[in-house]
Formats: C-alpha cells, sequence, structure tokens
C-alpha cells in the first residue's frame, strides 16, 4: 500500500495562505490503513486547523469529507459542489489522489496535508515498512521474493557488495544486507542455484522514461 504521513500544522497553514472557507478531504483508501488521512485524521486535524486559527487571529471555517478513492474519478464528482464552495481544498490523500483532484476541481485550489512516502508493508501494528519503488520491472521471482531494488541499499542487481559485514549493511550497521536476506532465502527454498545466474541491469525505461506511465485495459471499460 502507499505509506503517507501527516505534514506540520505549519506547513500546512502556510500553504492555505489567506484561505478561510477550506474543504478537508479524507480518504478511505491506504491513507486510512496507515493512520493518516482517514476520517478520523481528517476530523482531527480539522479541529486542529480551527484552533490554530483562533490563535492566529484568523477565522478559518472547515468543513470535512472522506471519500472511498482521491485516485478515482467516480468518487471525486460527487463532491466537486461542494468543493467550489470554498477557496482552497485540503486533501489527506498521497500524491496521487491530490493532483487527480486538482485535474477534477480545475479552478479551485487544491493542496497537500500529507507526505507521500513509498509503497510498504505493515510490519506490526504502528509500523510499516518499504518494501517497493514501483520499478515496473519486477524480478522477484528471481530473488526468492525479497526486491534487491528496496532491500539493498545500493540497490544492487548482483550482490553483495564488499561493504557488507556479517549480514549487515556497511551504510547502517542496523539495517541487514539486502543481498544476505536474498540468499538465505534462496536457500531455505532449495533454490541457491539461482544466485549464481547473472541478473540483468534493471529496466528503468517503464519507470523513468521521462513521461507518465499509463496501464490501459480494454477489457474493464
Amino acid at each position: 500500500m502507499i505509506v503517507a504521513e501527516q505534514k506540520p500544522l505549519d506547513e500546512i497553514l502556510s500553504a492555505l495562505g489567506a484561505s478561510e472557507r477550506v474543504l478537508l478531504v479524507g480518504c478511505h483508501g491506504c491513507v486510512t490503513v496507515c493512520a493518516a488521512g482517514g476520517e478520523k485524521e481528517t476530523e482531527q486535524l480539522a479541529r486542529l486547523l480551527r484552533v490554530a486559527g483562533k490563535t492566529q487571529g484568523k477565522k478559518i471555517s472547515v468543513e470535512t469529507v472522506t471519500i472511498e478513492r482521491q485516485c478515482d474519478p467516480e468518487f471525486i464528482e460527487p463532491i466537486a459542489a461542494q468543493a467550489h464552495e470554498h477557496q482552497a481544498v485540503l486533501s489527506l490523500a498521497c500524491g496521487a489522489g491530490v493532483q487527480l483532484m486538482a485535474e477534477r476541481l480545475g479552478s479551485i485550489a487544491v493542496l497537500p496535508a500529507l507526505n507521500t512516502l513509498f509503497l510498504g508493508v505493515a510490519e506490526e501494528k504502528g509500523t510499516w515498512v518499504e518494501r517497493c519503488q514501483a520499478c515496473g520491472d519486477c524480478k522477484l521471482h528471481l530473488t526468492g521474493g525479497i526486491c534487491p531494488v528496496t532491500r539493498c541499499a545500493k540497490s544492487l542487481m548482483n550482490g553483495p557488495c564488499g561493504g557488507s559485514s556479517a549480514g549487515h549493511c556497511e551504510l547502517d550497521p542496523e539495517l541487514a544486507c539486502g543481498w544476505q536476506l536474498i540468499i538465505d532465502r534462496l536457500e531455505a527454498l532449495g533454490q541457491l542455484d539461482q544466485y549464481e545466474k547473472i541478473l540483468e541491469p534493471a529496466d528503468w525505461s517503464r519507470a523513468r522514461h521521462g513521461g507518465l506511465r499509463k496501464v490501459n485495459r480494454e477489457d474493464l471499460k
């Protein structure tokens, strides 16, 4: 899932500027799961904005709504009229959601209330860890289900490097060496011979060709 965290309140207030009528829009998607932008966090931020406005002598009217997903136009359209009754929309979605909201709402400013961090998993309750950089050239079937791009601090496609020691990364002694994790996993699977194969360099063209990536499924239209 996409993992995000809320921006500092001062940064949010600065972005709002002189806006007095604000629609705060939460998202029931990934940011609800990581407790950054769901209905609960939306209401909490609304209260903080109202208090901060009074403290700074600003009259800020904050209305809230939480929609299913901000990355899907079908959930944005029903709140479009409501949004245009305000001077600004403050979005508690990932960066993709903020941008689609801005595209769909047109003449009204859509501002981010979150910083989008990474694609990750829940390691334990309250802790999320990066696992994927969405490179577009997945090698997990060759590396025992452990991503060398993300788990190796140097994103090496063949490793480990000469700096790793006792299964830990030279850049951070507390960080497990990604390639040691891959070797251990392949051994546990009985696939250690896979390690002897040289992996081709990652094909970054699907991730970094300078344009927008797009998936078009005609069967879903």
